[in-house]
């Protein structure tokens, strides 16, 4: 990933200083809010298959006007009216939100997951994306990944089960597998998912097409492994949509808005006895240190996305031995290499 560099200063009662980062499959843009004496850091992800763009996230920050924050209830209240402004744009949502968790965090001396009240003492494993490519390819991936014990797989393809027995020659660990809505008939699903649990695979996201309702209820009934939403959820107000439909869902700060609202989507789906996946798009550790602050609360994590790009402008220590460390430090608990905000 290479670091482009553009800094602004938009009108607002707290400063704003914009970075691009540009990459070859999508582009960031990463914040930072400051009162001259604390920063907080934060972070829009946008992959190409959705709407906004880098000046679409500089547009809406400019709407935004700030006020001063001295606790959780009132920042839950500041972002609540910054999502009133418009419609979409969660993905800028989403760098307000982190940032003023991190701002907040560090002027109160307390990492993000205490202001949530939140016990760390269970922490997940995450999963490490293995996508669809070459044999050969795909053998030099698995070796790489020796030190993650869940293995994140991409199917949806011609040739699924070749795929599944390419792995199973490499390795035996436990897998997820992300169809992304790539199978169109039911009954193939279920056959497909019946197979998928002789070869140690924990879950299944997205198997068919969202508009597929019924027959992704149909499925759920009759599925011995987990059915996760992905596509088929969004935010806080789809949970009710899907719960007929699926056994689970993933939440990404990128579709909900951040942190605030993920964090009510979790209390929200574990009320109706829903499976939660925290998931990412391809981030730096900025957005992806946010998410880990809620894994305690999930069932499954794939919060990989940093370690997908290269020269990720954070420094990270989130993972140790394939698991997922909270860092003791206030506010996300990440601090940039180098000067991103000149």
């Amino acid at each position: 990933m290479l670091i482009q560099t553009k800094s602004y200063k938009l009108d607002l009662k707290h400063t704003f200083n914009i970075s691009y980062s540009s990459r070859k499959t999508t582009d960031d843009v990463l914040i930072k809010i400051s009162d001259n004496k604390i920063d907080g850091y934060g972070e829009a992800s946008l992959p190409p298959y959705y709407q906004e763009t880098p000046n679409s996230v500089i547009n809406f920050l400019s709407k935004i006007q700030l006020k001063e924050i001295d606790n959780i209830q009132q920042l839950k209240k500041v972002l609540e009216e910054i999502d009133l402004i418009e419609d979409n744009n969660t993905a800028a949502k989403a760098s307000v939100d982190i940032a003023l968790h991190d701002y907040l965090g560090k002027k109160l001396g307390k990492p993000v997951y205490e202001l949530y009240q939140i016990n760390k003492s269970t922490l997940p494993y995450t999963s490490f994306t293995i996508g669809i490519d070459q044999p050969d390819v795909l053998r030099k991936k698995i070796s790489d990944a020796e030190e993650f014990h869940i293995l994140k797989i991409k199917l949806g393809t011609n040739n699924d089960k070749g795929l599944i027995e390419i792995i199973r020659q490499e390795t035996d660990k436990s897998l997820y597998v992300d169809v992304n809505q790539g199978w169109s008939d039911k009954y193939y699903a279920l056959d497909m998912i019946y197979y998928l649990v002789s070869q140690n695979v924990l879950l299944v996201e997205q198997p068919m097409k969202v508009e597929m309702i019924e027959e992704s209820s149909w499925l759920k009934e009759r599925s011995p492994l987990p059915i996760i939403a992905d596509e088929a959820v969004k935010r806080l107000v789809d949970i009710e949509k899907i719960s007929n439909s699926y056994h689970g869902l993933n939440i990404k700060l990128m579709k909900c808005t951040g942190i605030h609202e993920a964090y009510k989507m979790i209390i929200k789906a574990k009320e109706m006895k829903l499976k939660v996946m925290l998931g990412c798009m391809t981030e730096t550790s900025c957005a992806i240190s946010a998410a880990m602050l809620l894994s305690p609360l999930a069932d499954y994590a794939d919060l990989d996305g940093n370690l997908l790009i290269a020269n990720d402008p954070f420094h990270f220590t989130g993972i140790v031995d394939g698991k997922i460390v909270l860092s003791n430090k206030p506010g996300l608990g990440i601090q940039p290499k180098y000067e991103l905000f000149k």
